[in-house]
């Protein structure tokens, strides 16, 4: 049996997928405590169809949509999606400020936890040029597991809040070099560089190397298609493998299959 398919038939199988993550659209997967959770969809409603149909799913699998922040490879196909299939929504206050009129759901408080059914569910703040933005860790089970994706830098906050995780998704977003020497505009490279914007390679390694255990299972997603190359990444990250249960590559055109929590 495919692991999809485990994941599908078992949904006591703790577990994540990414159904793509970079520019041009986000969304990951967290099955926990017997839901499956989408974290983000920054893709319309076919194209969200069509990528959970690689994983054996359907919309109507889907328990609940978690939204991060505003911005369009988000959220843009967040609100069709909830309202074509009754899915509830949760952001936080700011996040749904800012898409007034555009997206409705459930407001949370930053660093508060709350409960989806049996899933503890821990909006994180994070440092980025959004409005409210936060990214999330989820517990049940006796399983921890992480996305952590849109931040310019690692707060203390952040290192705290993701240390003892079994699976996680983490952002690597750009090669340092690459941006400098790239096509986007001076304004954008000193977004994406800045301390509201994206993580650099160096910098998702340096929080790696802090929380790596041999139990993690470890996934680097938001790796852009202009300013990062696999090469670079895997001449970073691939030292770091011993120290992991496993390292994957989450792209914006596959996203990244199940990645199953093996118990002990």
């Amino acid at each position: 049996m495919s692991t999809a398919a485990l994941a599908l038939a078992d949904r006591t199988v703790p577990a994540m997928a990414s159904l793509g993550s970079g520019s041009k659209g986000n969304g990951t997967l967290v099955q926990l405590g017997g839901e499956l959770l989408l974290v983000d969809c920054g893709f319309g409603l076919r194209a969200v169809t069509n990528r959970l149909a690689r994983l054996a799913l359907r919309p109507a699998d889907l328990t609940a949509i978690l939204v991060s922040h505003e911005h369009s490879d988000h959220m843009q196909g967040v609100a069709a999606l909830a309202h074509r299939y009754n899915i509830p929504v949760y952001a936080s206050h700011g996040t749904l400020r800012a898409c007034a009129g555009k997206l409705f759901g459930r407001a949370f408080t930053s660093d508060e936890p709350f409960f989806i059914n049996a899933v503890e569910v821990t909006p994180v703040t994070v440092p980025h040029d959004a409005r409210e933005p936060t990214q999330f860790t989820f517990s049940a089970d006796g399983v921890r597991m992480g996305v952590l994706s849109d931040l310019g830098h690692v707060t203390a906050h952040v290192s705290r809040a993701y240390r003892d995780l079994d699976v996680l998704l983490l952002e690597a977003n750009h090669d340092r070099d690459m941006l400098a020497s790239g096509r986007y505009p001076p304004s954008v490279k000193r977004r994406v560089g800045g301390d509201l914007g994206h993580l650099a390679n160096e910098q998702a390694l340096a929080l790696l190397e802090q929380i790596a255990h041999p139990g993690l299972q470890e996934q680097l997603g938001n790796i852009s298609g202009e300013n990062n190359h696999m090469e670079r990444l895997q001449q970073l990250f691939e030292p770091l493998r011993p120290r992991l249960a496993a390292l994957g590559y989450a792209t914006q055109g596959e996203g990244h299959g199940w990645t199953a929590h093996q118990r002990s």
